[in-house]
């Protein structure tokens, strides 16, 4: 069974974020990722991971302003001083919290734009290189537009053909369950082709990104399809629960 990792983002919002990771270590996890741990010092979420006795898998580069529909800004020429703080500053939490790779998003500009797309491709070279001179690994996540709009890097195929264009041996393919059926479909046949590119898979159940189980697909195939496949990393669990997180995680007993 591939292992899991919640996330304290979407899960736990029972208690306040440094109290996630006691919540998760509490019901049974030993790792966690969240999307951003920047309203909070290195030293306060370093201490909460610390006590929880848990791993920090992943968590997300700076997107620019959230409140204002930001969601990465390396699709902005004008921008990149601001994206370089960004980046100093995702490195600095990440070797605090001794993270292994982060997620940096593309932004919200059109697929089409020419200007947007070779920003984003030079930012994420860029990028790679430097998480790479820290031993760190460079994701990258296709999103779909539905919960995204406007999103740049909206297909997988997209994602590949970057990951290859670079050659960077760190940039890797965040591959997430529920986006991936919402943009294309064909899960598992995805899953086979794209495994030696991927460095870390996330799962929710679609369409109402609950708990896995609960929509159409059959989650527990796909996980025993990473098993079958040799995928050794975590799952992230990147789902909003229906209802009390702790009682959600009954879908457990099932693996």
């Amino acid at each position: 069974m591939p292992r899991l990792a919640a996330n304290l983002t979407m899960m736990f919002n029972e208690v306040p974020f440094l109290e996630r990771f006691a919540a998760a270590a509490a019901a049974g996890f030993d790792a966690v990722e969240f999307l951003f741990p920047y309203d909070f010092p290195t030293d306060e979420v370093s201490r909460a991971r610390a006590d929880a006795g848990v791993e920090v898998v992943l968590f997300n580069m700076p997107p620019g302003d959230w409140s204002k529909g930001e969601r990465g800004i390396a699709v902005f020429p004008d921008r990149v001083g601001e994206w370089r703080g960004y980046l100093d500053k995702a490195l600095d939490y990440a070797q605090v919290l001794a993270v292994p790779r982060l997620h940096m998003m593309a932004g919200i500009a059109p697929s089409t734009d020419a200007s947007a797309r070779a920003a984003y491709r030079d930012r994420l070279a860029e990028a790679a290189d430097r998480l790479g001179e820290a031993g760190l690994d460079l994701l990258i996540e296709p999103l779909n537009r539905r919960d995204m709009p406007g999103y740049l890097l909206d297909d997988f195929g997209m994602a590949a053909d970057l990951i290859a264009d670079l050659a960077r041996p760190n940039l890797k393919l965040q591959f997430d369950i529920y986006h991936r059926q919402i943009l294309h479909g064909d899960v598992t046949r995805a899953l086979e082709a794209t495994l030696p590119i991927t460095g870390h898979v996330q799962l929710a159940s679609v369409p109402l990104r609950n708990e896995p189980g609960t929509g159409e697909l059959d989650d527990f195939a796909i996980l025993r399809t990473l098993d079958r496949l040799g995928y050794t990393g975590h799952v992230g669990l990147e789902y909003r629960p229906a209802g009390d997180t702790v009682a959600g995680l009954s879908w457990r007993e099932r693996l």
